[in-house]
């Protein structure tokens, strides 16, 4: 018998125990924003299974001790990203796209179909991509994709193991009085707003290199490795050497500036990955074509 695996594109909740009758009741309970219709309608187009890919129906009894429920995301009226994702690269085992800013790379909050996994797996008509590693939304660049389950524990051990180098491309305001190349290293924890990172005292959890392409009057060019991927990393170890990356709305201080003023995108660039690949033993190098 096969295994049922999960959709990629589908979203997984553990339903907590209770007295509800049908499936449907405790998903109303559960999901409060979301309305009965909707449920309705996923489930009558076969948009919400069990834990092993059976559908639910409106009659699905609750078990009363709880239940995993696999469905489909969707958010009604979805402002559209007015900008496109370039493919710089397809074969057999990995899909390499360049992500503008504001795009995000997989269905959050109110973007499901306005995310660059959405659009890939609808352009490439590949239901099995996965990115191997996220970029913020506010940043633009490479990310990478698995495109076949078969070969996919292998590139993402690229990223666990850190056998992968990302280069990074930023303008900040200058550094004058330090010397590069520079490497900062703290220990980053989670923040106030939660969706804020900041720096702690205590063993470094964080690494980044950096360096200087070029000196400018206002802004420096700087090229920035991540040696490890904790979230917001280059925005929270370039702002706290006191170069907070330019048009950046979140640090050091949380501003009222619009995320989506596409005028001042982040100025920050996924700019190059480069790693032996783990099938062919092949060096292998991808450039964004974006710039900032």
């Amino acid at each position: 018998m096969t295994s049922f695996v999960r959709d990629a594109e589908a979203s997984t909740v553990h339903l907590p125990a209770g007295p509800w009758q049908t499936v449907l009741d405790a998903l109303c309970a559960t999901f409060p924003a979301i309305s009965r219709e909707q449920w309705v309608d996923r489930m009558a187009r076969g948009r919400v299974l069990d834990a092993q890919g059976g559908a639910i129906t409106l009659a699905t009894p609750y078990p009363r001790v709880g239940l995993r429920i696999h469905y489909y995301r969707e958010v009604v009226d979805e402002t559209p990203i007015p900008f496109i994702e370039t493919v710089l690269h397809v074969d057999e085992h990995l899909v390499v796209a360049d992500k503008p800013h504001f795009l995000p790379v997989i269905p959050s909050g109110s973007f499901v179909e306005e995310t660059l996994l959405r659009r890939l797996m609808r352009r490439l008509d590949n239901p099995d991509l996965v990115p191997l590693h996220r970029i913020d939304r506010a940043t633009a660049g490479l990310v990478l994709f698995s495109a076949n389950r078969a070969s996919r524990s292998a590139y993402q051990a690229l990223f666990q193991q850190q056998r992968i180098e990302k280069r990074y491309e930023a303008l900040a305001p200058p550094l004058a009085e330090s010397s590069f190349p520079l490497t900062r290293r703290t220990r980053l924890v989670r923040g106030e707003p939660f969706f804020r990172t900041h720096e702690i005292d205590g063993e470094s959890n964080s690494e980044t290199r950096i360096e200087v392409i070029e000196r400018g009057n206002d802004l420096w060019r700087y090229a920035l490795y991540p040696i490890t991927g904790k979230k917001h990393q280059l925005r929270v170890h370039m702002s706290a050497l006191g170069a907070p990356i330019s048009n950046d709305s979140w640090y050091p201080t949380l501003t009222t500036q619009d995320l989506d003023d596409y005028q001042r995108p982040l100025k920050l660039l996924a700019k190059s990955l480069t790693f032996v690949d783990p099938l062919s033993g092949e060096l292998r190098r991808f450039e964004s074509c974006l710039g900032l």
